[in-house]
């Protein structure tokens, strides 16, 4: 066989070789694709994540005066008190009592709430907490009357059964007991006078 002849079998068309170039990356680029969009899927918040961090609309329309209801807002029970208005008046006689009666860490609810009420101002009788207890997280039980456990001088509030922490019926935290501050106040506001918004502060859409 000549040399001529064996040059031509090794040649290679070069649209042939175009068309495998192309293939090959178009492959690799499909396999790292395929590698890469779970990868980056993993990065977004789920579902129940983004769901969890939404506001939550609650129907206080039913709820009766010196009663409680719980509803669930990022995980987390909410309490949601109407208050008599003589439970409201008895407040600030708690003061000497209590570690941070002004409620002065601010970091323990927003800042358009009345500091001994721990109440939107033009709501005062509705009470709206978190209910873990601020020690190690447990959930108190509310004790709004007279306690035999608590004692005669007992003024109504919530107790935490774990380590024996108590607040008042603001959810300020009494003096000599483990929880070192008063239970936290979520944002929240009145869509219509019954109807709250967990989770949104007043005057933001």
């Amino acid at each position: 066989m000549s040399a001529e002849a064996t040059k031509d079998d090794n040649a290679i068309d070069p649209g042939r070789r175009h068309f495998l170039v192309v293939a090959t990356t178009t492959a690799g680029l499909i396999g790292v694709a395929a590698t890469a969009v779970p990868f980056l899927a993993s990065w977004r918040p789920s579902a129940r994540a983004k769901a969890l961090g939404q506001p939550v609309e609650v129907d206080i329309g039913k709820l009766d005066v010196g009663a409680l209801m719980k509803v669930e807002w990022r995980g987390q029970a909410i309490y949601i008190v109407n208050r008599t208005p003589e439970m409201v008046a008895k407040l600030p006689a708690n003061d000497p009592n209590l570690k941070d009666p002004q409620s002065e860490n601010k970091d323990q609810q927003p800042p358009y709430v009345n500091p001994v009420t721990r109440s939107l101002k033009n709501h005062p009788e509705l009470l709206v907490l978190v209910g873990v207890c601020t020690h190690l997280g447990c959930a108190p039980l509310d004790r709004f009357g007279p306690d035999a456990q608590l004692g005669a001088s007992w003024p109504g509030g919530f107790y935490c059964p774990c380590h024996g922490s108590r607040f008042d019926l603001a959810g300020r935290v009494f003096k000599d007991v483990p929880a070192p501050d008063n239970l936290k106040v979520p944002p929240y506001k009145f869509v219509s006078d019954t109807l709250l918004m967990i989770g949104a502060d007043p005057g933001v859409a």
